[in-house]
């Protein structure tokens, strides 16, 4: 097939719907069908361990104190150890840890675990030659460019005041692009440093190599408010500011 050729999937896990664009050599192979099924099993793996909603899952039961770090898996310290890397690196801005740290029944990763499964799951992909693939978890995605002659991928950023339009354009051929912010689920994030939810920016969008940092630093720059571009800056990233007004701020390093 051309680069122009495509094939679209969509799957729910993870209480979002998980798409997937695959475009070139291979788009309709079997080999291509079998890394769609492969990343599916990797995040609904991912759901069973970190599910907040499942009082069996790893992360639910350590939250309650019925098993410690160590009897967990181990992608369960890898996810923590991310965590309190992004603690540290954002000034408390991020945490997995609400308003009273260390109570059982607090922890929340969900901040890291979707761009952390959702890059992991793309994984699933590599061995497709001559191939563009983007894999998107409710609106947070990671792409690849590979077909010959592709001319890459454009994200669009929405408009977190009337979603209907998008505030600007992002190119991306290998990446990954992850928003914060009220479009659809309104003051939602908090602040951990007070308990109080974070008002300053319409949305934050963020674009770096990996899912994983993309949507760590997205939200902790939501939460960071006026100090947010200064912060991203620091960290080499690139994204898009939109204020309370709607007005729409292009960064980069």
């Amino acid at each position: 097939m051309t680069a122009s050729a495509s094939v679209r999937r969509v799957e729910h896990v993870m209480g979002m719907p998980i798409s997937l664009a695959v475009r070139g050599r291979t788009a309709g192979s079997q080999d291509a069908e079998d890394a769609w099924h492969e990343a599916v099993r990797i995040l609904r793996h991912a759901d069973q361990t970190f599910s907040t909603f499942r009082d069996d899952s790893w992360i639910a039961r350590l939250g309650q104190g019925t098993v410690t770090v160590a009897r967990c898996p181990p992608d369960v310290r890898e996810v923590l150890d991310l965590a309190e890397r992004a603690r540290v690196e954002s000034h408390g801005a991020f945490d997995v840890w609400r308003v009273g740290t260390g109570t059982a029944g607090l922890l929340d990763p969900s901040g890291v675990v979707k761009g952390w499964a959702v890059q992991r799951a793309f994984s699933a992909f590599d061995g497709l030659a001559d191939t563009d693939v983007c894999l998107s978890a409710g609106g947070d995605l990671v792409c690849t460019t590979r077909a010959d002659g592709s001319p890459g991928w454009r994200i669009g950023v929405e408009d977190p005041i009337d979603p209907v339009r998008t505030v600007a354009v992002v190119p991306v051929r290998n990446g990954a692009v992850a928003t914060s912010g009220l479009t659809h689920r309104g003051t939602h994030i908090v602040d951990p440093r007070t308990g109080r939810p974070a008002t300053g920016w319409a949305s934050v969008t963020v674009v770096c190599d990996d899912l994983t940092w993309a949507d760590i630093d997205a939200t902790a720059a939501y939460v960071l408010g006026a100090d947010a571009q200064q912060w991203l800056a620091g960290r080499g990233r690139t994204g898009v500011l939109v204020g309370p007004a709607g007005r729409a701020r292009v960064f980069g390093p």
